[in-house]
């Protein structure tokens, strides 16, 4: 993968060579990091299908402190509440993100307030930013024009996609008020429309190409 071997040649070594597997981000707090468990693998089969990557679909789950984290290039964070990184936690996913890792996070619904203190220790420096909706993590492959499609209605509020960049890289987006992961579980865990889920599908390899090959 491109992420991979522009480290190697750089003389970076931090992340594994276990390019083609992804993974789910457990955390503390008490937080269901463990929520929407087919969302993942599902959507690692839409972008072996639709983006002819050849990600292994079975996933895996990696704590915030653990070394392993730096084997995966992509790792994917939900839950609906509580969200607790301790400073080894924050130390961690912090190495990880600036030596190539990319994060997603997507909440779940009742996440925010916590997160956003927690990501505060991972990066006390950099600001987290909304993303415009013509930046090309929304176009570089399906087109969302209108930026981060809305999944799950919640508190009727307009999704949302924060980032945090680090020297001029997205290492993290944050998708908030969507709920993407809802939408990339089986069909009938939440009966959404096919539409629906295929927006949600859509959505999520966008943000998996963009992590790879940046």
């Amino acid at each position: 993968m491109r992420i991979l071997f522009s480290l190697f040649l750089i003389g970076f070594t931090s992340i594994g060579l276990n390019a083609q597997q992804v993974a789910v981000l457990q955390y503390g707090g008490g937080g269901d990091w463990y929520s929407n468990p087919t969302a993942l693998p599902n959507l690692v089969k839409f972008c072996n299908d639709q983006l002819d990557t050849t990600i292994d679909e079975k996933t895996e789950t990696v704590m915030a402190s653990d070394p392993e984290l730096f084997d995966y290039p992509f790792i994917h964070m939900t839950g609906h509440g509580n969200v607790f990184f301790s400073q080894e936690d924050a130390a961690n996913l912090r190495n990880y993100l600036i030596s190539g890792g990319f994060l997603h996070i997507d909440d779940n619904y009742g996440m925010d307030e916590y997160l956003r203190k927690e990501l505060v220790k991972i990066f006390p420096d950099v600001e987290l930013n909304e993303i415009p909706a013509d930046h090309p993590i929304f176009s570089n492959h399906f087109k969302f024009p209108q930026g981060l499609p809305k999944i799950h209605e919640h508190d009727n509020s307009r999704p949302q996609a924060f980032g945090i960049t680090y020297n001029g890289r997205l290492v993290l987006i944050y998708t908030y008020e969507s709920d993407l992961g809802d939408g990339w579980e089986n069909p009938e865990i939440h009966n959404d429309p096919e539409e629906v889920r295929l927006k949600a599908l859509r959505m999520g390899a966008n943000i998996v190409k963009f992590a790879f090959e940046n």
